[in-house]
């Protein structure tokens, strides 16, 4: 299919045939959703039309939902026929925070081919409205902002059906401020209690409860309580035999769990929930039970929890091993549990793994805390320092070209006197990545200064051409 042309996907209602979706190109020779299809092909004489397959589409995106529920957060439901429902509360710490949680679903899903919008708020309908409103990829609403960000959106943004938005245009409201401020008693009478409770989901006022998607292979345990509970201790107590129960489960299906969601449903009619995250299979109450119950604090139980419900949200194989005798130390020290407990607490754990470059900043890579050893090492001969730089910082240097080491540099506004050096190391550019590292040199040293820190500095270029490099000075790491 040419890519050049102008694409669009038609849709059928009946015998109408009308544009349900539109590529850039399309789009810019005036063609819009909702037109018909033929219109648009009047209008434009070289236009690709593909029948629109809904079944697909509905299938594809419940693949994407299941996906977004074991990745990023416990409620997930599929919203309409183009978008997704994602409750990130209690779930947005394990990946750096709202803004972090939103551009990095957006990136992974350009990456596979798929633009999205994506909105955060404090509520599911202005949420709603500004990812369908808003032309940015990425909105969040900061906490109890939300009206002041939807203020000015068109009544549509309401979810409202089509004759009670063409009614209320007819009197003149275009924006939900417009809505809002009309008194309710007339405005009920007239269309009913459908604007009246939309603005009140809008604004958080009564509550829009999500209902998760769920597969028939998650595994779950619940406990219903006939007396609400809302004391720490006592949620802990029955979080711990709720655990016990998903772990039998687990064990009867042979699988470990990875992520566990505990949906917390209040009297109220209002649900909270907490995910914890593991880094390999587990299965082992105490370990689980210690995830959970480290955050029951952030639970609030208003006027009491009237149901907990846990689930295994993604389960893997795990295989029976032989604990080791107490009378032999085991040669290598299991972190995971370790590294659980920071993550769940919102930290982000990596390790540093060499690379095959002799670049420095080139040379290492970030991989998860607990994956296994890449069986790469660094060639080096020269020594490297324990703190390395990401950004190489200018300093100003006394030296004398072309291979003297610093007699003098000042860096961060600080003179150092340097009374022992090692070096020059040379190293060259990597000229297969781009071709203006064909003749780039760095020339490397260890400078110790005279109250005994030590520094690994640089000049790009050796000294003599200037094709090599600016001459310009750098530190690149300092030695602990």
């Amino acid at each position: 299919m040419p890519a050049d042309k102008p694409l669009v996907v038609v849709a059928r209602r009946g015998s109408k045939r009308w544009i349900s979706a539109a590529d850039p190109t399309a789009l810019k020779l005036g063609l819009r959703i909702g037109m018909a299809a033929s219109k648009a092909q009047a209008m434009v004489a070289d236009l690709i039309m593909v029948d629109a397959a809904p079944a697909e589409d509905a299938a594809a995106l419940e693949r994407l939902a299941l996906w977004t529920l074991r990745q990023y957060s416990p409620v997930v439901a599929v919203d309409g026929a183009d978008g997704l429902v994602i409750d990130t509360e209690g779930a947005d710490h394990l990946h750096g925070g709202e803004a972090l949680l939103v551009s990095g679903l957006v990136n992974l899903l350009r990456g596979r081919g798929l633009t999205a919008r994506v909105a955060v708020a404090d509520t599911l309908g202005a949420a709603h409205a500004l990812a369908r409103l808003l032309a940015a990829e990425t909105t969040v609403v900061p906490k109890d902002n939300v009206t002041k960000a939807v203020i000015d959106l068109p009544i549509v943004a309401l979810r409202l059906p089509a004759e009670i938005v063409q009614g209320l245009r007819v009197l003149g409201i275009d924006t939900i401020g417009q809505l809002s401020a009309m008194p309710r008693a007339p405005l009920t009478l007239r269309f009913g209690p459908e604007p009246a409770r939309r603005l009140d989901q809008m604004f958080g006022r009564i509550a829009e409860p999500i209902e998760p998607i769920r597969t028939p292979e998650l595994i779950d345990v619940t406990k219903n309580f006939a007396e609400p509970i809302g004391a720490p201790e006592t949620i802990a107590k029955y979080v711990c035999r709720l655990v016990g129960q998903l772990s039998a489960r687990l064990a009867e299906n042979g699988l470990g769990a990875r992520r566990c969601d505990l949906f917390v449903h209040r009297v109220d009619n209002t649900r909270q929930h907490l995910r914890a995250g593991l880094a390999k299979p587990v299965r082992d109450p105490a370990r689980l039970s210690k995830l959970l119950c480290d955050r029951i604090e952030t639970i609030d139980p208003g006027f009491g929890i009237e149901k907990l419900v846990l689930v295994a949200v993604f389960a893997e194989p795990l295989e029976e091993r032989q604990v080791a005798s107490s009378l032999i130390e085991e040669e290598i020290a299991d972190i995971t549990p370790l590294v659980d407990i920071l993550g769940n607490r919102g930290h982000r754990l990596f390790r540093v793994a060499p690379v095959a470059s002799d670049v420095p900043e080139r040379s290492v890579r970030r991989i998860a805390a607990t994956a296994p050893d890449i069986g790469e090492a660094w060639a080096v001969k020269w020594p490297r320092p324990t703190r390395l730089f990401a950004n190489p910082e200018r300093i100003e240097v006394i030296a004398l070209l072309p291979d003297q080491p610093p007699a003098v540099f000042t860096w961060r506004g600080k003179r150092r006197k340097v009374v022992r050096a090692d070096g020059p190391e040379r190293i060259f550019g990597e000229w297969w990545r781009r071709p203006r590292e064909f003749q780039a040199v760095r020339d490397y040293f260890v400078v110790e200064d005279e109250l005994g820190e030590r520094y690994w500095v640089y000049r790009a270029g050796d000294g003599i051409d200037p094709e090599t490099g600016s001459h310009l000075w750098f530190v690149h790491g300092v030695f602990g």
